[in-house]
């Protein structure tokens, strides 16, 4: 499920926060690395600039990745570069989809100028037009120490009820336990008699992959919860579907997901539903 993972870059620093991530999964799952850089322009002056930035990180990148092998039949991980031209965000999904990429890890971040990726334009033209899962890391309040304490210990999973709702599911079994995290499943909507006989259904599902979980339910603002219950219980990651239905029950976005992408402290991982609108 993540034999693939793409790291776009652009020439700034706060863009390599993505790194340490890409790295303990790669290392952990076997996955193989690709570090992609866009230069919207052809002349070979800007081409090399992302060349040289890109192919000048290959090396650390496989070196930290392999610090976490712990599968003995992999014994190295694959770290290669690629530099397009182009629109960045048309350049990262058309390769995405083209070398059947299995998940995107991208970092976020405010600043503007050349060179900057900010939520509103590349990350989220990414994010809603492609159907791969992307992860997507905060630039702002980055955890230094992240490759000390790993990526992945705690990770707050919401759930709406709904098969839409679930399809971040395997997505997160393989990652807990390939990282031996702990899950946390959040349902946010009123009292029903049903509500923690789903959620126990679901324990029971990650719980028979030997993933510790547990589940809790709570009234109110359902991207409010979310991101209040991340941080009480300091998770390291928010997993959640998206997909472009409406109605009681979906979460598109431009709603939750969209809510806690940009008002949330936490990294987040996208998986759009089977059959989402991504237009």
């Amino acid at each position: 499920m993540y034999k693939k993972i793409l790291v776009p870059l652009d020439i700034s620093e706060l863009s390599k926060v993505a790194l340490p991530y890409a790295e303990q999964l790669a290392g952990r799952l076997g996955s193989e690395i690709i570090l992609l850089s866009v230069s919207e322009s052809a002349e070979a002056q800007d081409y090399h600039k992302h060349q040289m930035h890109v192919e000048t990180i290959i090396n650390a990148t496989k070196h930290n990745a392999e610090r976490y092998l712990e599968k003995p039949e992999v014994r190295e991980i694959k770290v290669q570069s690629v530099v397009l031209v182009g629109h960045p965000a048309e350049e990262i999904i058309d390769y995405a989809d083209k070398e059947d990429i299995d998940l995107i890890v991208m970092a976020t971040h405010g600043r503007s100028g050349i060179g900057r990726w900010t939520l509103g334009s590349v990350v989220d033209k990414v994010m809603r037009a492609t159907n791969r899962p992307v992860a997507l890391i905060r630039a702002k309040g980055a955890r230094p120490d992240v490759r000390e304490k790993g990526i992945l210990n705690k990770a707050l999973v919401p759930l709406d009820g709904s098969k839409e709702g679930e399809a971040v599911i395997p997505y997160i079994e393989e990652l807990a336990s390939g990282l031996k995290a702990e899950v946390l499943l959040l349902q946010v909507g009123p009292p029903k008699a049903d509500t923690e006989d789903y959620l126990e259904k679901v324990r029971g599902r990650l719980e028979g992959k030997g993933i510790t979980t547990r589940f809790e339910v709570r009234a109110g603002d359902a991207a409010g919860e979310i991101i209040k219950l991340a941080d009480e219980i300091d998770a390291d990651v928010v997993a959640m579907s998206t997909h472009g239905r409406s109605g009681i029950g979906r979460w598109a976005l431009g709603s939750v997901a969209e809510r806690v992408l940009n008002a949330g402290n936490t990294p987040l991982l996208l998986v759009r539903a089977p059959g989402a609108n991504t237009d």
